[in-house]
C-alpha cells in the first residue's frame, strides 16, 4: 500500500514511523515536509530534529519536499491513501490543492479553521475539518483519523488505539489497513462530527485542567471539572448533529483525559504556565508548537452560543485567554454559578 502523509509535524511523522514499520504489513510511505531545508536535514540525519528528536527514521520511509508534491501531482507518486498532517489552519489550502485526487484522503488536524475575526459579530466562527473538506473537495471519499494519542508514544511503539472516521466504508478501511498493527488498534467510526468535536473541544478543556493543577485546587476539583467538561462537550457535539455515544469512547472522554491530564499535552501546558503568571504569549512561545485549544477555544463558544447550548468551563477559558479574567476570577467565576440538576 502506498501512503503519502502531507506534513512533517510530530504527528505526522510518528504516523510515518508507524506505517513503515507495521511488522508485515508492506506499505511504501513517504512523509512530504513544506520546508526543503528540514527535508534535506531529514534525509540526512534520518531524525526529525524540531519534533521527534529522539525517534530515528525508518531507512524504508520516503522523504520528500511538499513543494514537488504539488507540482508533480498524485499522478507520478499512485498514492492509495493521502494523510493531511496539517494543522487545521492550512487543511483547506492543501485540499485545494489535491485537485481531482482519486484516492481516499483523511486528515489528522484537531480543531476549527479560524474564523473571521472581523465578521466575529455577524456569527461567522470557523468550520470544523470535513466542513472545510465540503466546502473544497466535496466529491472525496475522505474522513478522520484521531483518538487519545501523543506522538511520541506512538513513534516508540508504544500502545495506542485512534478512531477512523468517515461515511464511507471504503476509508475505514483504508487506514485500518495502513496503521492497524500489533501496537496500534484502529477502530472504526462513521459518526465524523462526533469524532471531530471530542478532538476540538478537549483542547479547550485541556487548558481548564491545566490551570486547575496549575493554582493546586486539588484532585477533586479536576475530576469534576473532566467530568462536567465532558457533558459540555457532549451537549454541543449532539446539537451539531453527532451521536452521545461517541463521546464515552475514544475520540471523546479518551482523547479529553489524555489531554487534560498527561503531562506532554501541550494545551494543559499552557493552562499551567497562565496559573504560574506566565501570559498567553510567553506560554505559547515556551511550547515551540502549536497549541490548537488556544486557536479555536473562542470559535467553539462562538458556535455553542449560536446552537443554544451553555459552555461555561470553554467560556471561561476563552475570558481567561483574552485577558478579561485572570485565573483566580475564571475559577470565582465557574465556582459562583447557580445550583441545578446534574
Amino acid at each position: 500500500m502506498k501512503i503519502a502523509i502531507l506534513g512533517a509535524g510530530a504527528w505526522g511523522t510518528a504516523l510515518a514511523v508507524c506505517a513503515s514499520s507495521a511488522g508485515d504489513a508492506e506499505h511504501a510511505v513517504s512523509l512530504w515536509a513544506r520546508d526543503p531545508v528540514q527535508v534535506l536535514q531529514m534525509q540526512a540525519s534520518r531524525v526529525n530534529q524540531r519534533y521527534l528528536p529522539d525517534v530515528r527514521l525508518p531507512q524504508a520511509l520516503v522523504i520528500r519536499t511538499l513543494a514537488g508534491f504539488a507540482a508533480d501531482g498524485l499522478a507520478g507518486h499512485g498514492a492509495d491513501l493521502i494523510v493531511v498532517a496539517t494543522p487545521v489552519a492550512a487543511l483547506r489550502g492543501l485540499l485545494q490543492g489535491l485537485g481531482g485526487c482519486q484516492s481516499p484522503v483523511v486528515w489528522l488536524c484537531k480543531g476549527f479553521e479560524p474564523g473571521d475575526d472581523t465578521a466575529a459579530d455577524l456569527g461567522q466562527p470557523g468550520l470544523m475539518a470535513h466542513e472545510v473538506m465540503q466546502q473544497t473537495q466535496g466529491h472525496f471519499h475522505a474522513g478522520v483519523l484521531s483518538g487519545p494519542s501523543f506522538a511520541l508514544e506512538v513513534a516508540r511503539g508504544q500502545p495506542t488505539a485512534l478512531v477512523a472516521a468517515s461515511a464511507h466504508e471504503l476509508v475505514r478501511e483504508c487506514l485500518l489497513r495502513a496503521f492497524h498493527s500489533r501496537t496500534l488498534r484502529v477502530y472504526g467510526s462513521d459518526d465524523v462530527i462526533g469524532v471531530e468535536v471530542g478532538g476540538a473541544v478537549k483542547n479547550v478543556l485541556a487548558i481548564a485542567t491545566g490551570l486547575c493543577d496549575g493554582l493546586q485546587l486539588g484532585l477533586n476539583a479536576r475530576a469534576a471539572l473532566i467530568t462536567r467538561g465532558l457533558h459540555e462537550m457532549s451537549r454541543f457535539g449532539v446539537a451539531l448533529g453527532a451521536r452521545a455515544e461517541t463521546f464515552m469512547g475514544l475520540s471523546g472522554l479518551g482523547d479529553l483525559v489524555l489531554t487534560a491530564t498527561g503531562d506532554l499535552s501541550r494545551n494543559r501546558r499552557v493552562g499551567l504556565a497562565l496559573a504560574c503568571g506566565q501570559t498567553l504569549q510567553q506560554a505559547v512561545a515556551a511550547l515551540g508548537h502549536v497549541a490548537e485549544g488556544v486557536h479555536c477555544a473562542r470559535t467553539v463558544v462562538q458556535r455553542a452560543q449560536r446552537l443554544g447550548v451553555a459552555m461555561p468551563i470553554c467560556a471561561a477559558v476563552v475570558e481567561l485567554l483574552d485577558g478579561r479574567l485572570n485565573p483566580e476570577q475564571a475559577v470565582a467565576a465557574l465556582m459562583a454559578r447557580g445550583a441545578r440538576d446534574e
